[in-house]
Protein backbone atom coordinates (compact mmCIF):
# COMPACT_ATOMS: atom_id res chain seq x y z
CA UNK A 1 0.00 0.00 0.00
CA UNK A 2 1.11 3.58 -0.73
CA UNK A 3 1.63 5.82 2.39
CA UNK A 4 -0.26 8.71 2.19
CA UNK A 5 0.67 10.38 5.34
CA UNK A 6 3.65 9.87 7.59
CA UNK A 7 5.20 11.70 10.59
CA UNK A 8 8.70 11.15 11.72
CA UNK A 9 9.97 12.49 15.05
CA UNK A 10 7.00 15.28 15.74
CA UNK A 11 7.27 17.26 18.49
CA UNK A 12 4.49 19.46 19.68
CA UNK A 13 4.35 22.18 22.63
CA UNK A 14 1.85 24.81 23.97
CA UNK A 15 4.03 27.54 24.82
CA UNK A 16 6.90 25.81 27.19
CA UNK A 17 4.94 22.85 27.98
CA UNK A 18 5.91 19.79 25.49
CA UNK A 19 3.09 17.58 24.48
CA UNK A 20 4.35 15.35 21.97
CA UNK A 21 8.25 13.96 22.81
CA UNK A 22 9.08 12.70 18.83
CA UNK A 23 5.80 10.83 17.70
CA UNK A 24 6.57 8.91 14.48
CA UNK A 25 3.82 7.08 12.14
CA UNK A 26 2.41 6.15 9.03
CA UNK A 27 -1.14 5.41 6.95
CA UNK A 28 -1.21 4.16 3.76
CA UNK A 29 -3.77 5.42 1.16
CA UNK A 30 -7.25 4.15 1.61
CA UNK A 31 -6.70 2.99 5.31
CA UNK A 32 -8.16 3.59 8.39
CA UNK A 33 -6.01 4.29 11.28
CA UNK A 34 -6.75 4.62 15.16
CA UNK A 35 -4.81 6.72 18.04
CA UNK A 36 -5.19 5.70 20.86
CA UNK A 37 -4.58 6.26 25.01
CA UNK A 38 -5.39 7.96 27.64
CA UNK A 39 -6.52 11.71 28.47
CA UNK A 40 -3.27 13.84 28.37
CA UNK A 41 -1.39 11.23 26.07
CA UNK A 42 -0.77 13.56 23.00
CA UNK A 43 -3.72 12.28 20.87
CA UNK A 44 -5.36 15.57 19.82
CA UNK A 45 -2.10 17.10 19.55
CA UNK A 46 -1.07 14.29 17.26
CA UNK A 47 -4.17 15.60 15.11
CA UNK A 48 -3.30 19.59 15.38
CA UNK A 49 0.37 18.84 14.82
CA UNK A 50 -1.06 17.42 11.33
CA UNK A 51 -3.25 20.57 10.26
CA UNK A 52 -1.08 23.07 11.78
CA UNK A 53 -2.72 23.84 14.50
CA UNK A 54 -0.54 23.85 17.11
CA UNK A 55 3.64 24.54 17.14
CA UNK A 56 5.62 21.43 15.96
CA UNK A 57 8.89 20.22 15.20
CA UNK A 58 9.97 17.50 12.97
CA UNK A 59 8.90 16.27 9.50
CA UNK A 60 5.34 15.75 8.16
CA UNK A 61 4.34 14.01 4.80
CA UNK A 62 1.27 14.28 2.87
CA UNK A 63 1.82 11.93 -0.26
CA UNK A 64 5.55 12.54 -0.27
CA UNK A 65 5.47 16.30 0.06
CA UNK A 66 6.56 18.01 3.27
CA UNK A 67 3.66 19.75 5.10
CA UNK A 68 4.46 23.43 6.45
CA UNK A 69 2.34 26.51 7.51
CA UNK A 70 -0.74 26.54 9.33
CA UNK A 71 -4.30 24.87 8.89
CA UNK A 72 -4.88 26.77 5.14
CA UNK A 73 -2.20 24.91 4.23
CA UNK A 74 -3.13 21.72 5.54
CA UNK A 75 -6.61 22.58 4.07
CA UNK A 76 -5.34 23.26 0.57
CA UNK A 77 -3.31 20.89 0.70
CA UNK A 78 -6.28 17.91 1.18
CA UNK A 79 -6.79 17.47 4.97
CA UNK A 80 -10.26 17.88 6.53
CA UNK A 81 -10.21 17.86 10.36
CA UNK A 82 -13.11 17.43 12.36
CA UNK A 83 -11.90 18.87 15.81
CA UNK A 84 -13.25 17.85 19.61
CA UNK A 85 -16.17 19.01 19.99
CA UNK A 86 -17.60 19.04 16.75
CA UNK A 87 -17.11 23.33 15.52
CA UNK A 88 -20.44 23.67 13.92
CA UNK A 89 -21.43 26.99 13.13
CA UNK A 90 -24.47 27.13 15.41
CA UNK A 91 -25.92 30.37 14.04
CA UNK A 92 -25.44 28.88 10.61
CA UNK A 93 -27.83 26.68 8.15
CA UNK A 94 -27.43 22.96 7.35
CA UNK A 95 -26.59 23.59 3.99
CA UNK A 96 -24.54 27.06 4.94
CA UNK A 97 -22.33 24.96 7.30
CA UNK A 98 -21.70 22.24 3.96
CA UNK A 99 -20.66 25.27 1.99
CA UNK A 100 -18.31 26.75 4.38
CA UNK A 101 -16.76 23.20 3.77
CA UNK A 102 -15.99 23.75 0.40
CA UNK A 103 -14.15 26.71 0.69
CA UNK A 104 -10.68 25.71 -0.32
CA UNK A 105 -11.69 23.90 -3.68
CA UNK A 106 -10.95 26.00 -6.69
CA UNK A 107 -14.19 24.61 -8.53
CA UNK A 108 -16.81 25.75 -6.80
CA UNK A 109 -19.59 25.24 -9.74
CA UNK A 110 -19.84 21.75 -8.32
CA UNK A 111 -21.17 22.35 -4.79
CA UNK A 112 -24.82 21.95 -4.87
CA UNK A 113 -23.68 18.47 -6.12
CA UNK A 114 -21.77 17.63 -3.86
CA UNK A 115 -23.88 18.71 -1.21
CA UNK A 116 -26.57 15.94 -2.68
CA UNK A 117 -24.07 13.55 -2.56
CA UNK A 118 -23.40 13.94 1.17
CA UNK A 119 -26.77 13.66 1.94
CA UNK A 120 -26.79 10.60 0.42
CA UNK A 121 -25.22 9.39 3.77
CA UNK A 122 -26.94 11.53 5.60
CA UNK A 123 -30.30 11.65 4.28
CA UNK A 124 -32.32 13.79 6.63
CA UNK A 125 -29.94 16.88 6.00
CA UNK A 126 -31.74 17.06 2.45
CA UNK A 127 -35.03 18.32 3.95
CA UNK A 128 -33.50 20.10 6.93
CA UNK A 129 -30.87 22.35 4.63
CA UNK A 130 -32.25 25.33 6.36
CA UNK A 131 -32.85 24.23 9.46
CA UNK A 132 -30.09 25.85 11.66
CA UNK A 133 -27.44 23.75 13.41
CA UNK A 134 -27.48 25.28 16.64
CA UNK A 135 -30.78 23.23 16.89
CA UNK A 136 -29.66 20.15 16.23
CA UNK A 137 -28.96 17.06 18.35
CA UNK A 138 -26.04 16.19 19.58
CA UNK A 139 -25.44 13.70 16.99
CA UNK A 140 -26.77 15.38 14.26
CA UNK A 141 -24.32 18.06 14.40
CA UNK A 142 -21.74 15.37 14.78
CA UNK A 143 -22.71 14.28 11.58
CA UNK A 144 -22.98 17.85 10.02
CA UNK A 145 -19.05 18.70 10.96
CA UNK A 146 -18.38 15.30 9.00
CA UNK A 147 -20.38 15.98 6.11
CA UNK A 148 -18.95 19.54 6.24
CA UNK A 149 -15.43 18.27 6.22
CA UNK A 150 -16.43 15.60 3.25
CA UNK A 151 -17.44 18.88 1.25
CA UNK A 152 -13.89 19.61 0.92
CA UNK A 153 -13.45 16.08 -0.93
CA UNK A 154 -10.62 15.53 0.84
CA UNK A 155 -7.09 12.81 0.56
CA UNK A 156 -6.78 12.71 4.70
CA UNK A 157 -9.94 13.00 7.10
CA UNK A 158 -8.93 13.36 10.51
CA UNK A 159 -11.50 12.59 12.92
CA UNK A 160 -11.04 13.78 17.47
CA UNK A 161 -12.98 12.08 19.84
CA UNK A 162 -16.50 11.76 17.79
CA UNK A 163 -17.89 9.59 20.12
CA UNK A 164 -17.42 12.39 22.86
CA UNK A 165 -20.97 12.86 24.39
CA UNK A 166 -23.17 10.46 22.55
CA UNK A 167 -25.45 7.88 22.84
CA UNK A 168 -23.64 4.36 22.17
CA UNK A 169 -26.54 4.06 19.31
CA UNK A 170 -25.48 7.11 17.65
CA UNK A 171 -21.60 6.53 17.90
CA UNK A 172 -22.15 2.78 16.38
CA UNK A 173 -24.24 4.53 13.32
CA UNK A 174 -21.24 7.86 12.81
CA UNK A 175 -18.61 4.91 12.79
CA UNK A 176 -20.74 2.52 10.27
CA UNK A 177 -20.63 5.62 7.59
CA UNK A 178 -16.63 5.82 8.19
CA UNK A 179 -16.83 2.65 7.42
CA UNK A 180 -18.91 3.12 4.51
CA UNK A 181 -16.97 5.78 2.87
CA UNK A 182 -14.00 4.09 3.72
CA UNK A 183 -14.88 1.12 1.92
CA UNK A 184 -17.17 2.86 -1.03
CA UNK A 185 -14.88 5.93 -1.61
CA UNK A 186 -11.50 5.18 -0.43
CA UNK A 187 -11.39 7.86 2.15
CA UNK A 188 -8.20 7.54 4.00
CA UNK A 189 -8.84 8.14 7.97
CA UNK A 190 -6.99 8.71 11.12
CA UNK A 191 -9.25 9.26 13.70
CA UNK A 192 -8.57 9.79 17.51
CA UNK A 193 -10.40 7.73 19.83
CA UNK A 194 -10.99 7.26 23.88
CA UNK A 195 -13.43 4.53 22.98
CA UNK A 196 -10.87 1.87 22.17
CA UNK A 197 -13.34 -1.07 21.07
CA UNK A 198 -15.48 0.81 18.82
CA UNK A 199 -11.70 2.54 17.30
CA UNK A 200 -10.28 -1.04 17.14
CA UNK A 201 -13.42 -2.47 15.51
CA UNK A 202 -13.16 0.55 13.16
CA UNK A 203 -10.06 0.43 12.19
CA UNK A 204 -6.94 -1.79 10.39
CA UNK A 205 -3.98 -0.62 12.47
CA UNK A 206 -3.92 1.39 15.40
CA UNK A 207 -0.80 3.12 17.81
CA UNK A 208 -1.48 3.60 21.36
CA UNK A 209 -0.02 7.16 23.17
CA UNK A 210 1.97 7.22 26.53
CA UNK A 211 2.63 10.86 27.54
CA UNK A 212 3.37 11.93 24.08
CA UNK A 213 5.38 8.92 23.00
CA UNK A 214 4.36 5.61 21.34
CA UNK A 215 3.61 2.96 23.74
CA UNK A 216 2.91 0.46 20.73
CA UNK A 217 1.70 0.26 17.54
CA UNK A 218 0.04 -2.82 15.52
CA UNK A 219 -2.77 -4.32 14.06
CA UNK A 220 -6.09 -3.46 15.26
CA UNK A 221 -7.54 -7.45 15.48
CA UNK A 222 -3.98 -8.17 17.33
CA UNK A 223 -3.98 -5.21 19.79
CA UNK A 224 -7.93 -5.89 20.52
CA UNK A 225 -7.16 -9.51 21.33
CA UNK A 226 -4.21 -9.31 23.16
CA UNK A 227 -5.53 -9.11 26.90
CA UNK A 228 -2.15 -7.78 28.39
CA UNK A 229 -2.44 -4.61 26.07
CA UNK A 230 -5.91 -4.17 27.06
CA UNK A 231 -5.71 -4.00 30.47
CA UNK A 232 -2.30 -1.81 30.19
CA UNK A 233 -3.16 0.10 27.88
CA UNK A 234 -6.81 0.47 26.60
CA UNK A 235 -8.57 0.58 29.87
CA UNK A 236 -10.75 -2.57 28.96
Amino acid sequence: MTTLLELDDVEARYGPVQALHGVSLTVAEGEVVAVLGANGAGKTTTLRAISGTVSRSGAIELGGKMLKGGPEAAARAGIAHVPEGRGTFVELSVNENLRLGAYTRRDRRTTKEDISRVAQYFPWMEDRGGQRAGTLSGGEQQMLALGRALMSRPRLLLLDEPSLGLAPMVVREFFRIVRELNEKDGLTVLVVEQDARIALSSSSRAYVLEVGRVALSGASDALRDDESVRRSYLGY
